[in-house]
């Protein structure tokens, strides 16, 4: 008789762009790599990524519900949608892995079995929860979201975050981002950039990113060598303004939105974060694929989990990035850390059932 394979279904409202639409194909690779049936199931068609044949793909629009009244309401609704849709087209799952707002939202109204939620931000910085006068309103809301299923967080500072921000509503875990080495690889070396002995900074121009300071930084510095930017983002126009202010447009190249970022940091001198928070901080444990140095801002979660303390420095200290990045530009090497192999996809999909098993045997 044949062994009924293993469901797990991967839940984001599309695979457009960023980061945790990359995350869920590279996991849903490492459960198919353990021999379960995948599938990923989004509410818009949008895709900015190539879909590996590995993995099944489905699509329920949630544009025609939009005209339900009552925010809360349409996702009840809805929610009762995707369990027809899963039991109809998928079967019954034995994981279901909510990704992002919008998909948690709905799936805490979801009958589904064995649904957990994805953490993949520092939320209290996101949502900016000590700065806004509505945080209270939306913590109460999102507490009721994130208390109906356990929540696994992309790194070790992002779950202290979250239980900071929440209590203890839930049972949490910290996984890493799951990386795609061989695929990395294989794209970086789909062509050879027009730039040579160069730093790089990787991610889109938003608040987090804090560009502002890695200009102000690297105008400290001799600029002995060129700082390539690689992105786009509201605040990308400012840059350049600051650019121009600093004298530094011969220094500073703005590379816009590049779908195979993987060359630029292959053959980079070293890569570099300023951020003001990340989750995981996808961006370091890729150039650490790629033997590239890296340097980053230690911010709340993410870098401190990859790299060793010598390669990170403050958070918005211009003059200590300025210093680090001097440093960085005389000895490259220096800054050199080794991938780890945990974070393999097969491995942390593995990660993820020993959490699902654990969480089942305790209920």
């Amino acid at each position: 008789m044949k062994q009924h394979k293993k469901i797990v279904v991967l839940v984001i409202n599309c695979l457009q762009g960023g980061g945790a639409e990359r995350v869920v194909l590279t996991l849903g690779q490492g459960f198919y790599e353990l021999g379960y049936e995948v599938h990923i199931l989004r509410f818009k068609p949008l895709v900015e990524y190539d879909l590996g044949p590995n993995l099944n793909y489905h699509v329920l629009r949630f544009k025609p519900y939009k005209l339900i009244p009552g925010s809360e309401r349409r996702d009840r609704i809805f929610a009762r949608a995707v369990d027809k849709y899963v039991s109809q087209n998928i079967g019954q799952p034995d994981i279901v892995l909510s990704n992002l707002d919008r998909a948690d939202s709905i799936l805490s109204n979801s009958k589904l079995p064995n649904i957990f939620y994805v953490i993949h931000n520092t939320v209290s910085l996101l949502y900016k929860f000590n700065k806004t006068s509505a945080a209270d309103d939306l913590k109460s809301k999102m507490i009721n979201i994130y208390s109906k299923h356990p929540c696994i967080c992309v790194s070790k500072g992002a779950e202290k975050d979250f239980i900071k921000s929440f209590g203890d509503i839930t049972p949490t875990i910290a996984i890493h981002n799951p990386i795609d080495r061989d695929g990395i690889k294989k794209q970086a070396d789909a062509f050879v950039p027009d730039y040579q002995n160069y730093i790089i900074h990787v991610g889109s121009f938003k608040d987090a990113k804090r560009h502002d300071l890695l200009v102000k930084a690297y105008a400290q510095t001799d600029q002995s060598m060129p700082l390539l930017l690689l992105g786009q983002g509201k605040h990308k126009s400012e840059t350049e303004q600051l650019v121009k202010e600093l004298n530094l447009e011969e220094k500073v190249v703005f590379l816009g939105f590049c779908e195979n970022p993987f060359p630029y940091i292959k053959n980079a001198q070293f890569k570099i974060l300023t951020s003001d928070w990340e989750g995981f901080a996808l961006v370091i444990a890729e150039a650490l694929v790629l033997g590239t140095p890296v340097i980053s801002t230690n911010c709340p979660s993410g870098p401190s989990e990859l790299l060793p303390e010598n390669n990170l420095m403050p958070m918005g200290d211009i003059d200590a990035i300025a210093e680090k990045m001097r440093q960085a530009m005389n000895n490259p090497q220096k800054f050199h850390a080794s991938f780890d192999e945990k974070l393999l996809p097969a491995q942390i999909a593995a990660e993820y059932v020993g959490f699902a098993h654990s969480v089942n045997t305790k209920s």
